[in-house]
């Protein structure tokens, strides 16, 4: 049975359990059987033990998100699974920066990473959690900045008087023995969506963090919506209301990866904004990035490409030449062929092909049986070539209007 998360924390607060935890290089799953052995043969308890290894664990998985911060930082299971990505916690702080705001309560701070990414900005920040033992962890991660305070309450009940901004990240997982379990009514979110429409009403300048498979209908009016992706990952849809909003944007998609930040937006509400042509698979096929698909502006990219869409209810853009883009991966389209399993796995047998990637959209098919019907039996032998001559292809299964096509591209 596992520990419960509290019991993996309160050992490290103590002088042992932090030096030891400090002492530790990073984790390696090959290496935690013998150092649990050690680290019991050289007297320190089980529980302690546990609790360390866990952590360093954790401090390991959590450089994704935090870099190097990661190897000071605490964390729980639950706590590192919502937390924010440092470089995205940046830019929601950057915002409250550049609207001039002073104070901002981080309601809901989880492990502190906007709270972190806030004060680091000199704001000051009031951080606000209801768990105890999460509160804690954020109490350790934000030690290094005393302009920023941690308090162990229900996020609802904490007076906002002389607060001008507030940034929530509602919880959106329920936590049991058994896991966590995401939950999607924004309205059982802790706290929930009504309640930050409570506070924008005040006047104050107020950002939440969302779940990025948020509906249209479910964004509340007179705010931006901002969905992120971090490396092709869409990671959260940010809702912005009053001085921290950007006039004229209504929706936008921030893309953020090794090359930098790209990002599209539309003054339009979600019904609004432009319509793409529809036409034929030719020339390249463009796939959007999830965020540009999330926020509605898949038409948007289309237009900006001088392309057209495959069919109107589906994401796939095709345009005659090749356009350098950052909302949008291009593939070059070598041959259409209708979607029938005993044609295209001849066709896979004919060329020789034993890597076969498969991109689908608007079909309802698993793209990891296709794989395996089309490849079986096939040895690798192909027309005008040896055995063993392998060959790797990139198949995109969608509909055009009422036909099912299988579209063989090349990645550009």
């Amino acid at each position: 049975m596992s520990q419960a998360p509290q019991d993996q924390i309160a050992p490290l607060l103590t002088s042992e359990g932090w030096e030891l935890l400090a002492s530790l290089g990073p984790y390696r799953e090959d290496e935690a059987f013998e150092l649990n052995s050690t680290l019991r043969k050289a007297g320190h308890s089980p529980e302690l033990v546990s609790a360390v290894l866990t952590q360093s664990r954790l401090r390991t998985r959590a450089e994704a998100k935090f870099g190097e911060f990661a190897r000071s930082m605490l964390f729980t299971q639950a706590g590192l699974e919502q937390a924010t990505r440092l470089n995205v916690a940046a830019r929601h702080a950057e915002r409250f920066a550049q609207a001039g705001i002073r104070h901002v309560a981080d309601l809901g701070c989880g492990l502190g990473a906007d709270a972190l990414a806030l004060a680091s900005m000199d704001l000051t920040v009031t951080a606000v959690e209801m768990d105890e033992t999460t509160a804690a962890c954020a109490t350790v991660n934000l030690i290094p900045f005393p302009n920023a305070t941690v308090v162990h309450s229900d996020a609802t009940a904490v007076s906002l008087d002389g607060i001008d901004g507030v940034w929530l990240d509602p919880a959106r997982r329920t936590t049991s023995t058994s896991g966590t379990k995401r939950i999607w009514d924004p309205e059982a979110f802790s706290p929930p969506l009504s309640f930050a429409e409570s506070l924008a009403a005040t006047g104050r300048a107020v950002g939440v963090k969302m779940g990025p498979g948020m509906p249209h209908d479910s964004v509340p009016a007179g705010c931006e919506a901002q969905w992120v992706s971090v490396g092709g990952d869409v990671t959260e849809v940010s809702l912005w209301f009053n001085s921290v909003s950007r006039p004229g944007v209504r929706r936008a998609a921030l893309l953020l990866g090794p090359q930098g930040a790209a990002e599209i937006t539309s003054a339009e509400d979600f019904d609004g904004g432009p319509t793409a042509p529809v036409g034929p698979a030719e020339g390249y096929l463009y796939e959007p990035d999830g965020a540009v698909i999330r926020a509605g502006l898949v038409a948007d990219v289309a237009l900006e490409l001088g392309g057209h869409l495959l069919d109107e209810h589906i994401a796939y853009i095709c345009a005659p030449g090749l356009r350098d883009t950052p909302f949008a991966r291009a593939y070059r389209i070598l041959e259409v062929m209708p979607y029938n399993v005993k044609a295209l796995k001849g066709w896979v047998r004919d060329n020789g092909i034993t890597v076969l990637d498969i991109k689908k959209r608007g079909m309802s098919v698993t793209p990891e049986e296709v794989r395996k019907q089309l490849l079986a039996g096939n040895k690798g032998g192909h027309k005008g070539g040896g055995r063993g001559a392998a060959k790797t292809a990139t198949l995109v299964l969608t509909r055009i209007g009422e036909d099912r096509v299988a579209i063989s591209v090349e990645p550009v």
